[in-house]
């Protein structure tokens, strides 16, 4: 092949050459396109008179390039052995059914359709992870992954096919092969990455990477949340290095259909460009919206807006949304998740009996089944895309009493 040039420039070189050649002997090349493994081609077929030395060395030409792009298109689509990497694994820890913590990482020369299993090693078992009724996890857009997973002394990922069927329980991990296509272990860590806070009798991870949630990119800080003497917890915003930082919490586990509630103290002076948001997530998976719906208390950066809204994603399904005023004092938010239907009301935490419902409203749309998803509080900053609202001015704190759940 000449120096610089691929096999179709040097193909087309050859073509040009033959054909003005043999011009003087009324030879045409006549481009055929046909298809070859789900990839667009062109043959040739020589018509005409020409001499038999011209018509042979053309043939021979034509073949051996053609052969030469098929090597080379062959060898441009030899499939790429799969590599798991881990970005963060969780602690070293015998065994706890009670707690879990965030893994994740990066896959590449994944193919389509496949996912990936984690186990949690306890007790000299591979235990599936994170549940039995969720037993895989996505690969997100990014080739990132993530899920949470029960603690244990070791942690294993394996790259699985659409159709392969994970154990329950492994006495050791498998090979390649059989619809493994990669297989990474890792020992659990000394000390967890993560920050951790109790709160009404549940353990709560503290987010510290920064998110873009809310149309602009905010840090989290751990010394941002923290309970008091009384019990309750404490999320705040603060300016740090000159920028605002913020906090958000998540259940170390997954609680499924049942009832939330939050007792939250007076946020009726919280900034326009505030969010404090009580909500589900499921970033194992970008399924069902993600498993997310809402109670947010903020006016998006607009003091004219309704200060409260109910949400089940999508947001922009008009049947999804419900805005309300949130009134001063404390307020009691709960939401009843059911199997197709969701409800959710926010009322006043005391006053005369029967007088206390603020806002009601039911979603039977859009409502997503359980899976890994957690219950999560965030209080950030949210940037007006048209960068028309003031920004925020002030330190903010949203104080949680208690937070309780039903099955």
């Amino acid at each position: 092949m000449a120096p610089g040039a691929t096999p179709l420039q040097l193909f087309t070189r050859v073509r040009d050459y033959l054909t003005e050649r043999a011009t003087a002997y009324q030879v045409k090349f006549i481009e055929i396109p046909e298809e070859v493994e789900g990839n667009q081609h062109k043959s040739y077929e020589i018509e005409g008179g020409m001499n038999t030395r011209l018509g042979f060395v053309a043939i021979v030409l034509l073949v051996t390039l053609c052969l030469s792009l098929s090597g080379c298109h062959q060898g441009t689509n030899q499939d790429v052995e799969a590599k798991i990497s881990f970005t963060q694994v969780p602690q070293w820890n015998p065994g706890d059914r009670n707690q879990q913590d965030v893994i994740e990482g990066t896959v590449s020369g994944a193919r389509e359709g496949q996912r990936l299993v984690i186990y949690s090693k306890s007790a000299g078992l591979w235990w599936l992870q994170p549940l039995l009724t969720s037993p895989f996890t996505a690969i997100l857009p990014d080739q990132v992954w993530r899920n949470e997973t029960h603690l244990g002394t070791e942690y294993a990922v394996l790259l699985v096919d659409p159709s392969f069927h994970p154990a329950a329980i492994l006495s050791e991990l498998p090979k390649r092969g059989q619809g493994i296509a990669a297989v990474a272990a890792a020992r659990g860590q000394e000390k967890s990455s993560s920050f951790f806070v109790d709160f009404s009798g549940f353990t709560w991870r503290v987010r510290w990477k920064p998110s873009d949630r809310g149309g602009t990119s905010n840090p989290y800080r751990p010394e941002n949340v923290y309970t008091d003497k009384a019990g309750a917890l404490h999320l705040q915003i603060v300016k740090r290095d000159q920028s605002w930082t913020c906090s958000e919490v998540n259940l170390t586990r997954s609680l499924g259909y049942g009832t939330y509630s939050f007792t939250v103290e007076d946020i009726s002076g919280l900034e326009p460009p505030v969010v404090f948001g009580m909500f589900t997530w499921d970033y194992a998976t970008d399924r069902e919206n993600y498993r997310e719906f809402d109670i947010n208390i903020s006016r998006w950066g607009d003091p004219n807006n309704r200060n409260a809204e109910f949400v089940v994603q999508p947001p922009f399904v008009p049947v999804n949304i419900s805005r309300f005023v949130a009134p001063p004092g404390k307020l009691k938010h709960t939401v009843e998740w059911r199997p197709g239907k969701i409800t959710m009301i926010t009322s006043r935490a005391s006053g005369p009996a029967g007088d206390t419902v603020v806002s009601r409203h039911v979603f039977t749309s859009e409502v997503p089944t359980p899976g890994s998803e957690t219950a999560r509080m965030t209080l950030y900053v949210y940037g007006n895309p048209n960068g028309k609202s003031p920004g925020l001015q002030h330190r903010a704190e949203v104080v949680v009493d208690r937070f309780a759940f039903l099955p």
